[in-house]
């Protein structure tokens, strides 16, 4: 078989110009910036409404349910759109789906300049907002695995890491772009539309990007993935890893072939098939465990720490989001050098404890309470962050979109409870009861990575696909 690792073609001729270090090192920066560009215009679209609420609300006279429907359109595109963009990439491939979810984001981000202000403007902002989190969503199922797909496993888990910190500077950029333009008089449809301006400059970068050669690997087409990756690949180690899986497909195609059978493409039955229903288990219960505490505490910081004697300012929301912050940036730090479950399993035990001890002490000292809480707003952001890692690193191949996406919509159903489910809880059972059922929570997901969190750190995709699928 032909040894991707070499060219053969002279010094000086336009191959050897197209398939040097300084060309690929280019293109893996490129590759990486529009990623981590496409996630914090995630977490810009999701920041950028917040300062224009007031105007909007006025303007369109709007009540609070209106408000929530344009406010949960978001989240119930990511639910639609993880999956389906997840099962189109696994299908069409990462190279077309790519720029079409940025293409929506440009078409979404624009509509916004022409909502009216009648009584369809409700409707409109809601169905546009909608078809932004179907982009968000397919955000996650087509970067996440393109990503991981081009990356050198030494490197993998921080570059996929930063993502999660672009979607917080997006987030906190949008907030400060959005309040100094809404004190200048800016009209908050010109505020919300500057989305438009990033989507576009990242439909335009993303032009001409190569399709991944895991995906070709997967439709048989080994000849096509061999020269993109002698093209645009410069670590050894990852293209070790693309003969590994090209043997591996080879491999699958004799048995099928001796068996009489065909080698299925991506559903979604086939993530809970004998060979992956524990990386589906994993990915998807992981995912709703840590998020589903983090987003009902930190939507409701003020009010959660008032009733412990804390709220407001810096003891509010925006303590929790800095330690958060802080988390990530400590995580994608050590990712590559300490492991995945040194960062995700013992963390997860901390955050369990943090939330019982807050629920059953029902008269700590307020301090206490307020560190603790920070405490877990640290810890829960470093294993959250392994959200954005884990599935783009332990689906196979021909499901590693379908999977990533299957496991955000699970996630957003966590979130959603959370959010939602918090102010009830606190009428109906309570602060303490509240807490205790968040620790709960938070313990599920500890003994599921406890039981299943595999250790990928170094490791080909190739690899780590055929140990944890069996």
């Amino acid at each position: 078989m032909t040894n991707p690792t070499r060219t053969t073609a002279p010094a000086g001729t336009s191959s050897s110009k197209e398939t040097d270090a300084k060309f690929k090192r280019r293109f893996m920066m490129r590759l990486v910036g529009v990623f981590i560009g496409g996630m914090f215009l995630d977490g810009y679209i999701l920041g950028i409404i917040g300062p224009v609420t007031g105007p909007m609300r006025s303007e369109l006279q709007l009540d609070a349910l209106s408000l929530g429907l344009i406010a949960a359109g978001p989240l119930a595109g990511i639910f639609v759109g993880s999956p389906l963009a997840g099962w189109a990439t696994d299908k069409f491939g990462r190279k077309p789906m790519f720029l079409v979810d940025m293409g929506l984001f440009l078409a979404a981000s624009a509509a916004q300049f022409f909502v009216t202000s009648g009584d369809g403007a409700v409707i409109q902002l809601a169905i546009i907002r909608f078809f932004m989190g179907v982009a968000i969503g397919g955000e996650y199922s087509i970067g996440g695995p393109l990503l991981s797909e081009f990356s050198p496993p030494k490197l993998r888990g921080r570059l996929l890491g930063l993502t999660l910190i672009a979607w917080y500077v997006g987030f906190m950029v949008a907030f400060i772009v959005g309040t100094a333009l809404h004190d200048s008089g800016t009209p908050w449809r010109i505020v919300i539309g500057t989305s438009t301006i990033i989507a576009f400059v990242l439909f335009i970068a993303r032009l001409g990007l190569p399709e991944s050669p895991s995906w070709l690997i997967t439709k048989g087409r080994r000849e096509e993935a061999l020269a993109i990756t002698r093209k645009y690949v410069e670590s050894p180690e990852m293209r070790d890893s693309i003969t590994e899986e090209i043997n591996l497909r080879v491999i699958q195609e004799a048995q099928a072939a001796k068996n009489k059978t065909e080698i299925k493409g991506a559903s979604f039955g086939m993530l809970f098939s004998r060979q992956n229903w524990r990386t589906t288990l994993f990915t998807s219960g992981f995912w709703f465990c840590a998020v589903t505490p983090y987003f009902a505490i930190a939507t409701f910081a003020d009010d959660v720490l008032h009733q412990f004697g804390f709220g407001g300012g810096w003891a509010g929301g925006v303590g929790l989001s800095a330690l958060a912050a802080a988390g990530v940036v400590t995580t994608v730090l050590l990712i590559d050098k300490l492991g995945r479950r040194v960062l995700t399993v013992p963390g997860q035990w901390l955050c369990a404890g943090i939330l019982l001890v807050i629920g059953v002490w029902a008269d700590a000292p307020a301090i206490l309470v307020l560190a603790l809480f920070l405490a877990f707003s640290f810890f829960n952001a470093g294993y959250t962050t392994m959200t954005q890692v884990y599935p783009a690193e332990v689906f196979p191949g021909h499901l590693r979109g379908i999977g990533m996406g299957f496991a955000a919509a699970f996630s957003r159903v966590g979130a959603a409870l959370g959010t939602f489910a918090l102010p009830w809880a606190i009428s109906n059972i309570g602060m303490g009861a509240s807490m205790v059922v968040a620790a709960a929570v938070a313990l599920l997901g500890a003994i599921l990575s406890q039981w299943l969190a595999p250790e990928t750190k170094g490791r080909t995709l190739a690899e780590i696909s055929s140990d944890f699928s069996h």
